[in-house]
């Protein structure tokens, strides 16, 4: 995908999620999302903390050839052990423990995803990185990556708050890219689906009923395991 793309959508997704994380109040911080057992407040932090391993990445020596795509990097592996969720968990919690308020939490999520966006712009195209599973990978496939980590906890983080999804069209169109290919919308289209109930659904946010699960085994969509 091209990273020119993936790059402004990473930018105006996150910069949609930290407007809307400004106007969540004290209370609002402790509510529980979807993803248990973290509040508001922990999958906030947890969407830093993911993004927040860019910057080493970048500084460190490119391998020579990308040998994983966006779609390998979310094979069913160790990255998705007990362990390693735990541990995924954890350290989510610890980032939220660590800040003094919510409007903190929200200071720190947008001074990171801004340095990342400067870094990333800063990169010419084509450029290798290796992931902290030891993937190497083109810049634009694991920001990729990164842009599904903000805007589907974006759809975690509005529900939790009965907020009406802020997900930008650029951010959903890139997702939707991943889970579908090139010929996505012919694909929502016979599936009857909008953009949005269909990322729901890929994502595990929506129930499938057993006659869509028919559907979309026909028509040879494969879900990827995303955690």
């Amino acid at each position: 995908m091209d990273q020119g793309r993936v790059v402004e959508a990473f930018r105006l997704e996150a910069r949609q999620l930290t407007r809307a994380m400004a106007e969540v109040s004290t209370a609002e911080w402790r509510l529980p999302t979807r993803c248990a057992p973290w509040k508001v407040s922990d999958l906030l932090a947890h969407v830093r903390v993911v993004i927040a391993w860019l910057p080493d990445m970048l500084a460190a020596p490119a391998p020579t050839r990308a040998e994983v795509s966006a779609v390998e990097y979310y094979r069913p592996d160790s990255r998705f052990a007990p362990d390693t969720n735990a541990a995924r968990i954890a350290l989510a919690q610890d980032h939220a423990a660590e800040q003094l308020s919510g409007a903190a939490l929200v200071d720190d999520f947008n001074v990171t995803w801004q340095q990342v966006d400067r870094l990333c712009r800063a990169e010419p195209e084509g450029r290798v990185v290796r992931t902290r599973h030891g993937d190497p990978m083109l810049l634009s496939e694991f920001l990729l990556t990164r842009v599904v980590e903000v805007a589907v906890h974006g759809l975690d983080l509005a529900d939790a708050l009965g907020r009406e999804p802020w997900l930008t069209s650029q951010a959903a169109d890139v997702v939707q890219g991943l889970l579908l290919g090139p010929d996505g919308t012919a694909t929502l289209e016979k599936l009857g689906w909008g953009q949005l109930r269909f990322l729901r659904k890929a994502t595990g946010r929506e129930p499938i009923t057993r006659d869509e699960a028919s559907d979309v085994d026909r028509l040879g969509i494969r879900w990827l395991t995303l955690g």
